[in-house]
């Protein structure tokens, strides 16, 4: 199972260790959510099914109030096969149930939006 970095929420925050950024990553940290985003919709043109995208895309969709986006990317990442991601703390979990913790995430807002 490949391990992959990722930043999903602001409590899990992932070190990437590419020089260039292809996850968004340091764009999500500089709280740089436009320059995320296009990074992200990039990447997922060639990249599609990769999860660590999908859950780095609804992370930039939850941040900027993009709520129903962002649970449909979670979901898409729970539907896609599991992969291995590092965390900051040098822990690693599966990319479910950091989309998982996502989702969890959004249901106050989606609750305070109504």
């Amino acid at each position: 199972m490949r391990v992959v970095y990722v930043l999903a929420l602001a409590s899990c925050l992932a070190t990437p260790a590419l020089a260039r950024d292809r996850t968004g990553f340091k764009a999500i940290e500089a709280r740089n959510y436009d320059a995320a985003e296009r990074v992200l919709l990039n990447e997922r043109r060639i990249f599609p099914g990769r999860p660590e995208l999908m859950i780095n895309l609804g992370t930039v969709y939850a941040r900027t109030g993009r709520v129903s986006e962002a649970a449909i990317l979670y979901r898409a990442a729970l539907a896609s096969d599991a992969v291995e991601m590092a965390l900051p703390g040098g822990g690693i979990e599966t990319s479910h149930e950091v989309a998982l913790r996502g989702l969890r995430s959004l249901a106050p807002a989606a609750l305070a939006v109504r």
